[in-house]
């Protein structure tokens, strides 16, 4: 049966239980709709649901098991890997539901599985409200949630998903659960790094704090000073207080021009007295090219980095945690971006500190919890052509960086071709209990389109 046929034929079935779009191969929209953030993903599904609520996605569900297709779950769509989209299967797609509900007297914000973070933002800033949600805007909240969710103020607020308090899930039964601290427990904290193993999320509860002005931005440098900036950004960050964040690494001007630089972005989470004397070092060292920092509110810092991962670029990325900057690590990262092939490639630390390192290892599904360095190398592109010789040099730039590498991984970086090992890199001590979580909720392994846990043994 062809896979226009599967939808012909079946989803008049889904129709009469659907109140939103049901979009197949032959319907006007989908070659759009089957598309997500990274280009190099080409996968044509069967059947592409847009459901408007959770009666819909629990339809859905039980619509794919019932027919034996393979399900996919697209949130924001922004993850590398491309697992948001079947081949020949169904895709639940969420991102009809994007409501974002703000109780400024509870300090939270309930937020629909198809929200991107710039929904958020808007909403809980409108309160002087924020949660950490991610470096890039235009993420989606579901995946970003439920792989940790790293950010510009995961120094004073911790992970996003240190931040959730509550979710709505429905099951590869159907079935619809709240996952709280008080009910489903072991569901919940799965759902605090485990990914989306378990269920199609249709609703976070995030904790918020008061966050309404940051101040934020861009210094970078001549590419000539990259080693010696790399080293000033490890004593930087060595002593960094809580409130401020800083990523740094080798970088490509956003402008177009393609031209190398060595550059940092900071965030100050902090009142703007502390953050314009702890930042002061950082804007004097060196000779700088461009210094452009400032008071901003945050929405607009976590849109700084946006139109360096446009939508439809081709991407492919590795990371690993290190166990340090130390120059052999400095002197490898420069002698590789020396030969990076894309005009918008990029070698970056992220930093690790504050109040993400104050959670225990095993108190959620996330295990990196050491103060340090996540390393990513996130390769991006616009010219198909090139495509073989990017990949090549950012699976040869990661293995010349094994000597330096820690023992974590961070989930939400993985692409498509990963090692099975890699999983304990990502999961950590927390592996074999989401194997048994993911054997209670989805023992038949519905949910298998993400970095997949396997059913424990019974």
């Amino acid at each position: 049966m062809t896979i226009a046929g599967i939808a012909a034929e079946r989803r008049e079935v889904l129709a009469s239980a659907f109140g939103g779009a049901l979009v197949g191969p032959d319907d006007v929209g989908y070659h759009e709709l089957r598309l997500i953030h990274n280009g190099l993903i080409d996968k044509r599904p069967a059947l592409i649901a847009s459901p408007r609520g959770t009666a819909d996605v629990a339809a859905a569900v039980r619509f794919a098991v019932s027919e034996g297709l393979e399900l996919a779950v697209r949130g924001g769509g922004h993850n590398v890997s491309g697992r948001a989209v079947s081949e020949g299967g169904l895709v639940i797609d969420l991102s009809l539901m994007r409501a974002v509900d703000v109780d400024p007297r509870a300090g939270i914000a309930r937020v629909q599985g198809g929200a991107l973070w710039s929904d958020v933002n808007r909403e809980t800033a409108v309160h002087g409200l924020a949660v950490t949600g991610g470096a890039v805007s235009t993420t989606g909240v579901g995946g970003l949630t439920l792989g940790g969710g790293l950010g510009w103020l995961m120094g004073v607020q911790g992970l996003a998903a240190d931040n959730l308090v509550e979710a709505e899930v429905v099951l590869a039964t159907g079935q619809v659960v709240r996952a709280a601290a008080d009910e489903h427990p072991d569901l919940f904290w799965a759902l605090r790094g485990g990914g989306g193993n378990f269920g199609v999320v249709t609703s976070f509860v995030f904790r918020l704090q008061p966050q309404a002005e940051i101040v934020g931005g861009l210094v970078a440098h001549p590419i000539d000073a990259a080693a010696d900036m790399l080293a000033f950004y490890a004593d930087a960050t060595a002593v960094a207080s809580d409130e401020l964040t800083i990523f740094g690494g080798l970088v490509h001007a956003p402008d177009g021009s393609g031209m190398p630089l060595a550059a940092m972005v900071v965030c100050h989470a902090g009142p703007r007295d502390r953050a314009e004397a702890e930042l002061a070092p950082v804007l004097s060292w060196g000779s700088p090219a461009v210094v452009d920092v400032g008071p901003m509110p945050y929405p607009v810092m976590n849109t700084l980095l946006d139109a360096g991962f446009p939508r439809g670029s081709l991407n492919y990325w590795k990371s690993t945690f290190v166990r340090g900057i130390d120059q052999g690590l400095i002197d490898t990262i420069v002698e590789r971006f020396a030969s990076c092939p894309s005009p918008m490639g990029a070698i970056l630390f992220e930093h690790f500190h504050g109040a993400v390192t104050r959670v225990g290892r095993t108190d959620t599904a996330v295990p990196h919890r050491a103060t340090g360095y996540n390393l990513l190398i996130p390769s991006v592109w616009m010219d198909p052509a090139t495509t073989e010789e990017n990949i090549a040099w950012t699976r040869a730039t990661f293995d010349a960086f094994q000597p330096f590498r820690g023992e974590g991984r961070w989930l939400n970086y993985f692409g498509d071709d990963e090692e099975p090992s890699a999983l304990d890199a990502a999961y950590g001590p927390n592996h074999a209990r989401l194997g048994e979580v993911k054997r209670r909720y989805d023992p038949d392994n519905v949910f298998h389109l993400n970095q997949n846990i396997v059913p424990a043994a019974a």
